[in-house]
Formats: structure tokens, C-alpha cells, sequence
């Protein structure tokens, strides 16, 4: 089977390597399409100075085609997202079936189980409350997964914040209650005027970047919640700790290891999505053929005008 291998920055190869084979425990899944994550463009760009080769991917969607003798409750031939660790970019992964979950009549290619595990564990931990007045800071795919989620916990306002007017229209079209481009309007003066200078309940930080971190309290009321998303890596970040602590922040870092917690927001996540009421297809913006990975990460990196997601198919998505 083909699979992708990073050898070195800004370079992919396909080798063609034996299939794996699964376990009594796991499933054999045909790759349908692995999404582009923020987190692996620093491996492609070299910024992070990982041990080449790499095999990347962990964003999968696919089709069951072998079942492990003591597996129940999948069949050949389901749809399924799931969590692997790596070596995504391929045409067959192994998984645990208890890293498995149905997707339903939901196209395979919009499949994006481990980002949305990731957006569904954060406003969990944000416990957004019926009224809240809610910030988000960047409204790239991160940020808008964020915001579907935190509408479905009913808040007063969703305030989005950006710097691109494609992002923001997007962001409108989505819900938010106002958008801010940051550009030209002061978001503080913006979160005031809305909350009558109560400010922001609960303030999202999506975009990993410094000057995020520092409208974080600018617009985030005395005890009111900043919660981490973006990808924070490279030069250590500034933030203004004295303030935090005058205003008692309770800050809240979305980021999850334990494997149990990525497991349970997937398998919230794969409930939502394939019931309709989240959907992640308006964001898979840009698709490429495995052939052409190299493109989709520079894609990723360069973020084109309209950009939100890149996603490899591998197969066909299912249903058509």
C-alpha cells in the first residue's frame, strides 16, 4: 500500500509498504481522507527540528474493511472516524475498535473526528452557561468548530474576532452574534459596548499567537474564563501575569494527552456530527490526492484567501 513519509522539511515521499495487519481487537480501515493539522506544519516547515523521517496523520476517516475476531458492534463496510497517532496519510490504517467511531451518512472527506475530540473537549472545559457573553479570538477551523459548539450551550453573544474578512463573513454565517476585525476596531471597545462594560464571561484564545494571548484580557471580565486552544509553539509567549492575577482569571488549557479524554470528546464529537448538528463540511476548503501532499501542506502554511481546512483524500468519499 502507498504511504506518505516526511524525510525532511518541505519534503514527501510515497513508499510503498506492506499493509498492517490488524489484531483480535482492532479494525483494518480503508483511508477515505487524513485533514492537514496546524500542528504538523512545524514537522514540514523544519521550525521544530523533529528526527526525520516522519509519518504523519492522525485526522482519519475511512471504511471498515476487517474486523478483529473479538470485536462487536463494527461491521465491513461502515463509515467511521477515528484516532490514530500517525501514519494517517496512507491507504490502510490499524485501530483499537475502541478508537473507532460510526459516521453515519456523513461524507467521509468532512469526517474530521480527532480536531472536532479536540473543539468539543475545549468548550466542555470552558462550561459555556445558558447567557454567557462569549469571545472567540481567531476564526480559522479551530475557531469555528469552537463556535458551533458554543452555540449549542445557548450564550447571550458569540463575539468573533479576526483579522481576515473571509474568516469573518464566515464566522457570520455561522451564528456569531458580531464579528470584529481587528483591524480597524477595537475589540475591547467593541466586548464593552455589547456587555455593558461587564466584558466577556468566557474568552477563547484560537489563533496560537502573541498578541491573541494579550486581547485575552482586555475583553474577559474579573473571574471570567480564558480558555486555550490555539497551537502555541516557538518563542515562549508574553502575557501580562500580574493583570491575570489581579482579575482572578481562571484560565483553562484545551490541550488534552490522556487518551481516555481525547476518546470520549470523539465519540461526543462523531454523536454530533452524525446527527446534523454539527457540520464540518463548509470547512474542508481545500482537497488534494495523496500524490499531491506536498501541496496540501504548503497550502496549510500559506492559508489562500477562502482557506480553512486542507484535507488528503485517499479513496472515494462515502456515501457519494
Amino acid at each position: 500500500m502507498r504511504l506518505a513519509v516526511l524525510t525532511g522539511p518541505g519534503s514527501f515521499e510515497i513508499e510503498d509498504v506492506p499493509a498492517p495487519q490488524p489484531g483480535p481487537d482492532d479494525l483494518l480501515v480503508d483511508v477515505a481522507a487524513c485533514g492537514v493539522c496546524a500542528s504538523e506544519l512545524e514537522a514540514w516547515t523544519g521550525r521544530s527540528a523533529p528526527d526525520y523521517p516522519l509519518r504523519l496523520g492522525h485526522e482519519v476517516s475511512g471504511t471498515v474493511t476487517e474486523v478483529g475476531e473479538r470485536v462487536h458492534g463494527f461491521a465491513v463496510g461502515d463509515p467511521v472516524g477515528v484516532w490514530v497517532t500517525e501514519r494517517g496519510f496512507s491507504e490502510q490504517v490499524v485501530v483499537p475498535a475502541s478508537a473507532a467511531f460510526p459516521a453515519g451518512d456523513v461524507r467521509l472527506d468532512t469526517v474530521l473526528a480527532e480536531p472536532l475530540a479536540c473543539a468539543v473537549n475545549a468548550v466542555d472545559l470552558a462550561d459555556v452557561r445558558l447567557g454567557d457573553d462569549v469571545v472567540l479570538i481567531g476564526a480559522g477551523f479551530m475557531g469555528h468548530l469552537a463556535q458551533q459548539l458554543t452555540v449549542l450551550r445557548g450564550p447571550r453573544q458569540v463575539i468573533v474576532a479576526d483579522t481576515r474578512p473571509d474568516a469573518l463573513d464566515r464566522a457570520q454565517a455561522l451564528g456569531a452574534t458580531r464579528t470584529v476585525d481587528v483591524r480597524s476596531e477595537s475589540l475591547a471597545d467593541v466586548v464593552a459596548e455589547l456587555t455593558d462594560g461587564r466584558m466577556a464571561d468566557v474568552t477563547f484564545e484560537c489563533t496560537g499567537t502573541a498578541a491573541a494571548l494579550q486581547a485575552l484580557g482586555e475583553v474577559t471580565r474579573m473571574s471570567g474564563k480564558l480558555v486555550l486552544v490555539g497551537f502555541h509553539q516557538g518563542e515562549p509567549r508574553p502575557v501580562p501575569l500580574g493583570y491575570w492575577n489581579w482579575m482572578a482569571y481562571d484560565l483553562r488549557n484545551a490541550h488534552f494527552r490522556d487518551v481516555s479524554t481525547i476518546l470520549a470528546g470523539m465519540r461526543t464529537g462523531m454523536r454530533l456530527l452524525s446527527a446534523g448538528a454539527v457540520d464540518l463540511a463548509p470547512h474542508v476548503t481545500h482537497r488534494f490526492e495523496l500524490a499531491d501532499i506536498a501541496e496540501a501542506f504548503e497550502t496549510a502554511v500559506a492559508k489562500p484567501e477562502g482557506f480553512v481546512k486542507a484535507t488528503v483524500v485517499v479513496a472515494r468519499p462515502h456515501p457519494a
